[in-house]
């Protein structure tokens, strides 16, 4: 059995873990990410050292990793990226990586992983083409067809959070979890930010002001999702990020939110889902594009 180590970079948390080739986990954990109070350096150090610790436990033969930032994934430079990470912009992540810990390391931006994670084990498996949206803080996106992750000429394909769909304001503006939590603050005087679970326990209650931005959300959301299917029309649509667990809600809000946004021919032909893999499926999707891309060709699924 061949085993890898699997990080995903985060801007508040690094989680990593060792896999098998089929993308069983045999252990996994994470750590705060400290960058911000550390430096870059330090970070980077603190990468090689869990590297190090799973290699001295377990035979591994790989390294995948999936991190935030803008990715050039042939090279493994983190081309841009926030100040969570203080200079991470211009990283050479795989050449470092690499010469630590002398196994061969494959990078992928974060969201662009939660889409293979997805596409192999997940609520896309089976599909030809899906495009995957992660809500949190911000928006991001990763974009499959035909079973090839699109990265474009920028590598900046599927960042649709900065879109305008709302005169001058982005799409992430109005629609993501941030935005959410900021409705609802405002509508009940609150001075502190209730977190999205806060928001949608309210809203199960019969809390007028949560229901009300839920559904906003929701309308706000799905004509984002609708110009994306209209321009690439993907077979599958999925939701992942933290608001997204809460399905039983969500799925006949947007059911009935797609319906009116699309014409009957591309909504009839346009699944939408949710993320299965939860906190696992940037690792997974890491690991992924690993074995794709050492191997040449795509990993089969389990």
């Amino acid at each position: 059995m061949t085993n890898y180590i699997c990080l995903d970079i985060g801007g508040t948390a690094v989680k990593y873990g060792i896999t098998t080739e089929k993308g069983r986990f045999i252990f996994k954990n994470w750590e705060p990410n400290q960058a911000a109070g550390q430096g870059r350096d330090a970070f980077l150090a603190k990468l090689a050292r869990l590297i190090e610790a799973a290699k001295n436990r377990y035979d591994v033969q790989g390294v995948a990793v999936a991190t935030a930032g803008v990715v050039n994934p042939e090279t493994g430079i983190i081309l841009f990226a926030s100040d969570n990470i203080p200079g991470y912009s211009g990283t050479r992540l795989k050449e470092y990586l690499t010469g630590e810990s002398n196994l061969p390391v494959e990078i992928e931006n974060d969201v662009n992983a939660v889409a293979l994670g997805e596409y192999w084990q997940g609520a896309g498996r089976g599909a030809r083409s899906l495009f995957c949206l992660a809500v949190g803080t911000g928006i991001g996106g990763g974009l499959i067809l035909y079973g090839q992750l699109v990265h474009g000429a920028s590598f900046s394909a599927g960042e649709a959070g900065y879109m305008k769909i709302a005169g001058e304001r982005s799409w992430e503006e109005v629609a993501s979890t941030k935005a959410l939590v900021q409705e609802v603050a405002r509508a009940k005087g609150l001075t502190w930010a209730p977190e999205g679970r806060h928001v949608f326990q309210w809203a199960r209650d019969g809390d007028r002001e949560a229901r009300e931005a839920i559904e906003r959300l929701v309308a706000n959301l799905s004509r984002g999702i609708a110009a994306i299917c209209y321009v690439v029309n993907p077979e599958v649509v999925i939701l992942g990020g933290g608001i997204m667990e809460q399905v039983d809600y969500l799925r006949p809000l947007f059911a009935r939110a797609l319906s009116r946004e699309l014409l009957p021919a591309v909504y009839e032909k346009t699944r939408l889902d949710f993320a299965r893999l939860g906190n696992d499926a940037g690792m997974t999707g890491a690991l992924y594009n690993l074995l794709r891309r050492q191997s040449g060709r795509p990993a089969k699924g389990v």
